[in-house]
């Protein structure tokens, strides 16, 4: 270890974090490496720890021959002035080298709100931010995930992205570079060839819309049965089994349930197979099932009694995320709470059928009270309930409607619980709207803050009973995040000039500042409210429409319409919708 990290991890917040040394945790030897790459995520150990997505590349990179991937993450802020004021940069958690000097640093963009901790990191590094100033080969900095979607903000700092699944495309892009590296290829002359590779989008060099890339079978793609096992306390200390990707339903707000489509299961036997193996790796008390939307799994029950047999003896427990409540089995939810019962927990989304039938999410104000009926007549007595606010045609009649429902559930409590000494607690979360690229409500105007704060005070002045609390988001992380997630190139600039200003870690409520925003706007000359409050016109052509999802323009214009005609559309088992998808399947059904 560097003799100066030695000096500052007694001075720092959990220095379990920045030491690494962790069970399960690939270490190669540098004669035996030719490729080392850095797999970058822009939040503290505990977030970057607790993403399947990031456990699965450093796997699937650290299974190629020649290539030594490493975890590069965020300090927080005591430890990133220690590394500053001791001169160390930001370096591998396996090695301890210096993240700059290695060979390509893949950042994971998941979320809008984590582009100025990028620059955090590479100014940590000692690189230049922007692609243009990083002459050589060396590092080649790239990204993938959702929010790849829309590269234009970001597409001045990366070299190129990665859209879609990364699986596949990641080890394509790295036996390139290796080719490259041996050869002495310039970075120009590669990021030629990698504009080649279907699924790379490399900014001011591709031609054409660039497809997203899709792994077409999942019981054959990578798992991580034994991967790296935490030293220190994580947000999801827990096994996670990725059920499905993609999602049958079509939420026309949903961004993911639109760009992951095509829906692709994994068997039941792969599943309880991965899981009895990770399980006995990692020592976990706890598994979870993870997907958009869990219940629509199709061999649910038998997952599920396969997983419990190995799991009830052991005492460990099952936990079902993502629960409709038009498909809720209390026989299924009683079987996995043996272990330990928790609180149930559904997305209505709005309050009223009409808004829900109008953002698609075609499920019933009856189908939520009787599975909740039933939950509650079975002993459960914690429910959670996820709203949003500031959706499209949405009136204060739909914001009030939320307060009915929600009394309309303590209600049903009452009058079916079966241990009422235990009381309810009903726990209301809303959450401001915020339209995202690739989505039915892209052209949509975001409310302005000064109208989502009012909307919250309505909801909170209906809901008078002292059972229900309610949490709201804020809504100037909001108005950001819907500026940056519809942006353009030009943001880039103001992206750059809040970081200079100390933007980062900018999910954490400790670090955000809107001023700082509004303060950069301003000094870039760029109104964000034409971004995020601006609707937009049908025939505008998005920046982002350089990235082919599957799903076509006219298809997400429909649903628009549906939108505003309240119409709901089927889900994708029912009724193929003609979203175009099938263009990316390469031979999957689409319909299961």
């Amino acid at each position: 270890m560097n003799p100066k990290l030695q000096r500052i991890l007694p001075r720092v917040q959990k220095p379990a974090r920045y030491v690494g040394g962790e069970y399960g945790q690939v270490v190669k030897k540098a004669e035996d490496v030719r490729v080392r790459m850095g797999l970058c995520f822009p939040d503290t150990y505990e977030i970057a720890m607790s993403n399947l997505g990031l456990h699965i590349l450093y796997g699937v990179f650290n299974e190629m021959d020649g290539v030594w991937c490493e975890r590069v993450f965020q300090p927080w802020g005591d430890m990133e002035a220690a590394l500053r004021d001791a001169g160390v940069p930001l370096y591998g958690l396996e090695s301890g080298t210096s993240a700059g000097d290695f060979d390509i640093l893949g950042f994971s963009l998941g979320y809008e709100m984590a582009y100025t901790t990028v620059l955090n990191m590479l100014d940590l590094m000692g690189l230049p931010l922007r692609a243009s100033e990083r002459k050589g080969l060396a590092p080649l900095v790239i990204a993938g995930g959702s929010s790849c979607y829309n590269p234009a903000p970001m597409a001045d700092f990366f070299d190129l992205f990665i859209i879609g699944e990364g699986e596949e495309v990641g080890r394509e892009l790295v036996r390139l570079y290796d080719a490259a590296k041996s050869a002495g290829l310039s970075k120009a002359a590669f990021l030629l060839q990698a504009a080649e590779i279907p699924g790379i989008y490399v900014p001011d060099v591709s031609v054409g819309r660039v497809t997203k890339r899709v792994v077409a079978d999942l019981d054959k793609s990578y798992f991580p049965a034994e991967g790296i096992v935490p030293s220190t306390e994580i947000v999801h200390d827990r096994v996670a089994l990725e059920l499905f990707r993609g999602c049958i339903r079509g939420c026309r707000f949903c961004q993911a349930g639109y760009v992951y489509r095509p829906v692709r299961e994994r068997s039941a036997d792969v599943l309880i197979e991965q899981g009895k193996s990770a399980l006995n790796h990692a020592g976990y008390q706890e598994v979870t099932l993870l997907s958009l939307s869990t219940s629509d799994y199709r061999d649910l029950d038998g997952l599920c009694d396969g997983l419990l047999d190995f799991c009830e003896p052991r005492k460990i427990s099952l936990s079902l995320p993502s629960l409709r409540a038009d498909n809720f089995s209390m026989d299924l939810m009683q079987k996995v709470q043996k272990v330990r019962k928790s609180s149930l927990t559904f997305a209505p989304e709005a309050g009223s059928q009409r808004l829900r039938d109008a953002i698609n999410k075609n499920v019933t104000e009856e189908a939520l009270l009787e599975s909740l009926r039933v939950a509650f007549a079975g002993g459960w007595s914690a429910v959670k309930l996820y709203f949003m606010l500031g959706l499209p045609t949405e009136t204060d009649e739909d914001v009030v409607a939320i307060a009915e429902l929600v009394n309309k559930v303590l209600w049903t409590w009452k009058q079916h619980a079966t241990n009422k000494n235990r009381g309810v607690r009903l726990t209301v979360s809303t959450s401001c709207f915020v339209p995202k690229a690739h989505t039915a409500f892209q052209w949509e105007a975001q409310v302005s803050m000064e109208e989502y704060s009012r909307r919250v005070a309505l909801l909170r002045e209906s809901m008078k009973s002292r059972a229900i609390t309610y949490n709201w988001h804020e809504a100037d992380g909001s108005f950001i995040e819907a500026v940056l997630s519809r942006g353009d190139r030009r943001l880039g600039a103001v992206i750059e000039e809040v970081w200079r200003k100390g933007g980062r870690l900018e999910a954490w409520s400790e670090y955000f500042s809107l001023e700082r925003w509004l303060a950069a706007f301003d000094a870039c000359g760029i109104d964000p409210h034409a971004y995020a409050n601006r609707e937009r016109a049908a025939d505008e052509v998005f920046p982002w429409e350089v990235i082919d999802t599957g799903v076509t323009r006219d298809f997400l214009a429909r649903e628009r319409a549906a939108a505003y005609a309240d119409k709901l559309s089927p889900d994708c088992r029912k009724a193929c919708t003609v979203c175009g998808v099938t263009r990316v399947c390469k031979g999957v059904d689409c319909r299961g």
